[in-house]
């Protein structure tokens, strides 16, 4: 929805004369990882023609994990990447600098003029309210007219402040450009005091437990079974249901501890069933886990479209193996159908699996 204080006749104008008509639609374009890398690494931006193909998005970072006095090489390293490389069917993203500092302004005059026919997307942080991506999108509109530009860049916010939270449908809502949302759980930890210095997923102190059990007498007997609990639960559903309301992708943030790949593969699960479509990845051993954890199961594919095949027209309900499926369970299949039809597009290997399926009466 657009702002209070815009037409919704004028939500669909270029915001400067020239510049690209603004989309209706978001592209569905698979981003089960998000691959951040330095472009003042040299080691690292050697790496990035290699794992074209390998990874659905690849984000050039300047913000945080890029020191100050690497800020202007980094710039000039995404420059030099994207202008030297073919992207194929890997989308480029960035990270720009917080809205706050003092490279913020330079990022987006640099990198539009030079590569913003290559770029995708462009990531904003700590974004606090509307008024931010208000911002970026009247300057981003002046850029791409100024540079000739024929398609809009989208925007992507992340939630690292209680306050972005408070306002994550305004934000979600700002603008035609808004392609999603990530969860920033560090920074947002901090902004709300939260007792924790993990980067992301569980913590052994936020737990339920099970309740004592007593003999006959009522002394408490034998070990009471403790739960690790989920601290970012219920920000990624209310992020969740802003996206979905304004037709925009939520995105799982990083998970720091590169080391535990099986608490890393709990966290990206949750946020696949909860309604991400994606995560970050911090290490290439993070992009393995997201493509296989953000991508349907062969198995959750054959009974999706067992079910699609066996509601005909969408009306009624039918029996399967003992399971009642009705209108609701065929607009579940649905979107499970659809992201494997958009993935076999791009993943010859996930094609393979998946038209292998055989569908039983």
């Amino acid at each position: 929805m657009p702002s209070s204080s815009r037409s919704a006749k004028d939500f669909f104008r270029p915001l400067a004369v020239g510049a690209p008509t603004p989309l209706t639609e978001v592209p569905a374009r698979p981003s089960r990882a998000i691959h951040f890398f330095d472009p003042s690494n040299e080691k690292m931006a050697a790496k990035i023609p290699a794992m074209v193909g390998t990874v659905d998005v690849l984000l050039g970072n300047l913000e945080d994990a890029v020191k100050a006095d690497n800020k202007v090489a980094a710039r000039e390293g995404l420059v030099k990447i994207a202008q030297g490389t073919d992207f194929g069917p890997t989308q480029l993203w960035t990270r720009i600098n917080a809205l706050d500092s003092p490279w913020v302004l330079d990022d987006l005059t640099t990198l539009v003029p030079a590569i913003g026919d290559k770029l995708d997307v462009i990531m904003v942080p700590k974004v606090q309210g509307a008024e931010d991506i208000h911002y970026v999108d009247r300057l981003l509109a002046q850029l791409e007219a100024k540079a000739g530009l024929d398609r809009p860049i989208l925007v992507h916010a992340i939630l690292e402040t209680a306050r972005g939270v408070a306002n994550v449908e305004e934000i979600c809502g700002a603008s035609p450009r808004m392609q999603g949302l990530s969860l920033g759980p560090a920074d947002l930890a901090a902004d709300r005091r939260m007792k924790t210095t993990r980067v992301g997923g569980g913590h052994p102190g936020y737990l339920v437990r099970q309740d004592p059990t007593k003999s006959s007498d009522g002394i408490e007997v034998g070990e009471r079974a403790t739960y690790q609990q989920d601290l970012w639960h219920y920000t990624i559903a209310r992020m969740v249901d802003a996206c979905a309301m304004h037709g925009i992708y939520p995105y799982y943030g990083p998970f720091g501890d590169i080391a535990d790949e099986v608490a890393c593969e709990d966290q990206f699960r949750n946020a696949f069933l909860l309604g991400c479509v994606g995560t970050w990845s911090l290490h290439p051993k993070q992009i393995a886990i997201a493509n296989r954890v953000f991508s349907p199961s062969v198995e959750d594919i054959k009974h999706a479209r067992r079910v699609v095949a066996a509601m005909g027209d969408g009306t009624g309900a039918v029996m399967l193996d003992g399971k009642m499926e009705d209108d609701a369970s065929l607009k579940q299949c649905l979107v499970m159908v659809r992201l494997a039809e958009e993935l076999a597009a791009i993943d010859p290997e996930l094609k393979k699996q998946y038209d292998a399926i055989e569908v039983p009466a």
